[in-house]
């Protein structure tokens, strides 16, 4: 059970990296104008994606150096 929570843990800690390194990326020059729904969504999604390769990344990480 707490290698779930450690799971989750790592999971939103990510999430919460990816959130923070895509703000320094400028969105406005490749997308459409007028489209801000599909923007954050975009962002969102983008943001998830990276989360769960990171987490994916430091729980293999974690595996092989058994810590």
């Amino acid at each position: 059970m707490t290698r779930f929570y450690l799971r989750l843990l790592i999971y939103f800690i990510s999430f919460a990296i990816s959130l923070y390194g895509l703000s320094a990326f400028d969105f406005n020059r490749f997308l459409k104008p007028n489209r801000p729904r599909q923007a954050q969504i975009l962002y969102l999604l983008l943001a998830m994606i990276m989360a769960y390769l990171f987490g994916e990344f430091v729980m293999k990480f974690m595996i092989y150096f058994q810590l």
